[in-house]
């Protein structure tokens, strides 16, 4: 019976391994601290084995450097020994959502749910720390020693906090960030759907560092991305020379492809001009396929002919059974072309109207119809209107200093799933969970079942402030008070019938694994630390925390329908029927492991010291051959 994991994958290994099938003489073999054997990169050889020609040192290429890179690529691929706990008191519907609200160092979270939600998130919007010298920020220290580095790690129990200060007068100020950003964005995009956008919310300090690193993680042909102006404070913040009134979003999509949808706009902000061709070469002759008609009735576009023949010489407008047929021909009589062939012209149908002329119809084409501008002015973006007052008047004395506005959030989350109404939205700085009431908001007004991911690191709150003395002790607690209020807010308001109301949020903890920790060297291993190794699951930890874990690990959806039940006098989970069935009870008789097989899951999953023999162990997967093929079994 094969073990599960139990950590997240080590992307090191898997990146070796696929360069050893490519470049087999690339991969040898090194010692690591304690002696054993791994394979390893002869990266001299490698950059041979891609050049035609002779390789000296290393080559200079176009790319972004800073002091701590090559140390936060290295942790961005290590796996890391941590797990989620679930928390039901603190979550809302917990039996029935489809969200999650994940509390813990991002970076961690990110990577424990990286196989889960592999290539699934249509959309991450973020909004980290701006790096204005005020903000904190994760903490990234690589000149650290062996026991620093196992304890930020996860290998050991924590002992310290997981924010610094980032002052300017850090002598990496800049490299920190980027480095802490670096890491994250590396994990997120292998979380990204193929055809996902990623957002992120900047301003001028990091715009450009943010601009060239996104280049680099998100390079080459596969990807666009386009830089957003959105004027969130009207009134300005004042600097030396200028005064500061908007921040950016930076898009990143898939290139080829329709990832941003049709702006919702009215009439009056349409640059409408003529359908029809003028100027120089702009007659009949110059584009045959561009002459046919516009099928119009009662003021609307209903159709589009077929090219008309090069004999046939119509008016601008022929009727026929209560249908106006206009052709591109101008007031003067002269026979013109429209802008788009026949072959092509259905294509930008709603991009088109009629207008009544007094002898017929003009055509009209609206140049900016159904495309986001790259400036964002529309008033509802207002930080302090819409962003402090709003979250203040859901958890009143919230502390947030300018959280951005539901709408700057709500309207790009649109663009993004305006047609993907069962997408899934990760934000993993949620802050004051702006993110989740959009997704929430959205939801309500046309009927989606988008799904929100949050992610909040439990940030303490200064004794001293206002939030702390309403009992809030840490910002990840002020983030779950506004989902819950925005979602009981939105239930008693007005919502689309085919919404499903979810408004509710499994809450996560990112906390050490739940099994014991065994980092010692096998010459210094005694008979006690083998008499408790027996056991290796850490006291104090729940059937609930273990199931999840296994979820994790399994790479199963950490939303899906648990039932609970007793089978043979023992306690086993049901995770969406039959997909997966746990057992962590002891003394699990053959008896059970029948009945289980019996019910034909698609997983099973025992305790490795709960069999109630040695024998019923050995048997398991033999009764499971018999009774139910399909069933994949672990132990943990």
């Amino acid at each position: 019976m094969d073990k599960l994991k139990m950590h997240s994958p080590n992307v090191t290994d898997e990146n070796v391994a696929k360069i050893r099938d490519l470049f087999p003489g690339c991969v040898t073999e090194a010692a690591d601290e304690a002696g054993k054997l791994r394979p390893v990169v002869d990266f001299d050889q490698l950059r041979q084995e891609l050049s035609d020609h002779l390789v000296e040192g290393q080559q200079e290429r176009y790319r972004l450097d800073w002091p701590g890179k090559r140390e936060a690529l290295a942790l961005a691929n290590a796996p890391i020994f941590k797990t989620l706990r679930p928390s039901e008191s603190e979550s809302v519907n917990f039996s029935s959502t489809r969200n999650l609200f994940l509390e813990g160092d991002n970076f961690e979270a990110l990577k424990i749910i990286e196989d889960t939600f592999l290539g699934a998130v249509r959309m991450i919007y973020i909004d980290p720390p701006y790096n204005t010298g005020r903000n904190l920020i994760y903490k990234n220290d690589f000149s650290e020693t062996t026991s620093d580095f196992l304890e930020r790690s996860g290998q050991v129990e924590e002992l310290g906090g997981k924010l610094v200060s980032n002052p300017e007068t850090n002598g990496r100020f800049h490299s920190d960030w980027l480095s802490m950003m670096y890491q994250r964005l590396k994990v997120a995009k292998n979380i990204l759907a193929k055809d996902g956008v990623l957002v992120c919310a900047i301003d001028e300090n990091e715009f450009g560092t943010l601009s060239v690193l996104l280049k680099e993680i998100f390079s080459g042909a596969a990807w666009e991305h386009a830089y957003v102006s959105v004027v969130h404070n009207p009134r300005g913040q004042q600097g030396a020379n200028f005064s500061y009134v908007n921040e950016y979003l930076i898009f990143v999509y898939p290139s080829g492809s329709k990832s941003i949808g049709d702006r919702k706009i009215k009439d009056e902000d349409v640059s409408w001009s003529q359908f029809r061709n003028w100027g120089g070469e702009s007659e009949r002759t110059d584009a045959k396929n561009c002459f046919y008609p516009v099928l119009i009735k009662d003021g609307d576009i209903v159709g589009f002919g077929e090219v008309s023949p090069d004999n046939f010489h119509p008016k601008q407008t022929e009727w026929k059974d209560g249908v106006a047929y206009v052709y591109p021909i101008d007031n003067s009589g002269v026979e013109r072309k429209w802008r788009y062939a026949r072959q092509s012209v259905e294509e930008i149908a709603t991009m088109l109207r009629a207008r009544k002329s007094n002898d017929g119809y003009q055509i009209e084409i609206g140049k900016t119809f159904g495309l986001y501008r790259t400036v964002w002015t529309d008033k509802r973006y207002d930080s302090n209107e819409y962003g402090t007052k709003l979250v203040n008047g859901l958890v009143e004395g919230s502390g947030f200093t300018f959280p951005k506005s539901l709408w700057a959030v709500y309207d790009p989350i649109e663009a993004v799933t305006g047609n993907d109404k069962n997408a899934i939205v990760l934000d993993f700085f949620a802050g004051s969970a702006t993110t989740a009431h959009a997704v929430m908001q959205l939801n309500a007004n046309d009927g989606g079942n988008r799904r929100f991911i949050m992610v909040q690191v439990p940030q303490p709150i200064d004794p001293t402030l206002p939030p702390y003395k309403r009992g809030f002790t840490t910002i990840a607690e002020i983030s779950k008070e506004r989902i819950r209020r925005a979602g009981a807010t939105l239930l008693e308001g007005e919502s689309h019938p085919d919404w499903n109301r979810d408004i509710g949020f499994r809450v996560f903890k990112v906390d050490t694994s739940n099994m014991k920790d065994v980092f010692y060297r096998p010459d210094r291993l005694g008979q006690q630390d083998l008499l408790d190794a027996v056991e290796n699951i850490k006291e104090g930890r729940a059937a609930e925390d273990l199931l999840f874990q296994v979820l994790v690990d399994w790479g199963v959806d950490l939303t899906l329908p648990i039932r609970r039940e007793t089978v043979g006098g023992k306690t086993v989970f049901f995770v969406d029927d039959n997909a997966l069935v746990a057992c962590f009870d002891t003394g699990v008789t053959e008896e059970l492991v029948k009945k289980l097989a019996s019910r034909e899951p698609l997983r099973v999953v025992f305790r490795d010291n709960g069999f109630v023999s040695d024998a019923v162990k050995i048997n398991v997967e033999q009764i499971f051959r018999q009774l139910s093929p399909i069933t994949d079994i672990k132990s943990i």
